[in-house]
């Protein structure tokens, strides 16, 4: 018997779930400042007929930070306890693994193997705030590169002024990141 998952008709339902555990403002703010820059790469992927979820990149970063409603400390403070214990809380909650390791890949996408999804949602969460990751640049392209079967660079020239744009709005979706 196949196990079934909790689906979501709408990225709201995500959202709801945040605030059912009682995630603060300035979290919902962040994953909503996220999920800004997340539609801009969508938008550019499919631009490109690049063939991937957009809904798992959606979700994911609807989730990727959950678990600092059990460490909300790490909302100020660096730290990474966040990561496996959201994945547990979805995983609790009956949602799909896949969505639920986004909690980890997110911030452990240099250590582990990443899906091209997965990459994405961590490139949002580094360039949403004008940082941009040239490693993390570089395996999202190289995956990109491979699912259209195209040249890096031919992919590059298509994505690395999107990510420079990203970044340039930083400063702003910073200010708004502060409640």
């Amino acid at each position: 018997m196949k196990q079934q998952f909790k689906t979501f008709d709408y990225i709201e339902d995500a959202y709801k779930i945040l605030q059912d555990l009682n995630a603060s403002p300035h979290l919902i703010q962040h994953v909503k400042l996220v999920a800004e820059a997340a539609e801009i790469l969508i938008l550019q992927f499919q631009q490109i007929n690049l063939s991937f979820d957009p809904e798992w990149v959606r979700l994911g970063v609807a989730f990727h930070d959950i678990g600092k409603t059990l460490y909300p400390i790490e909302l100020i403070e660096r730290g990474n306890k966040h990561e496996s214990a959201g994945e547990q809380l979805l995983l609790n909650r009956g949602i799909d693994p896949k969505i639920a390791r986004c909690c980890r890949s997110h911030g452990q996408w240099d250590r582990i193997e990443c899906s091209f999804e997965e990459l994405v949602i961590a490139l949002a969460d580094c360039l949403w705030k004008g940082k941009r990751n040239v490693e993390l640049e570089h395996l999202t392209i190289s995956k990109a590169a491979q699912i259209l079967r195209q040249d890096y660079w031919d992919v590059f020239v298509k994505l690395d002024d999107r990510f420079e744009e990203i970044a340039r709005g930083g400063d702003l979706r910073l200010s708004r990141s502060r409640l």
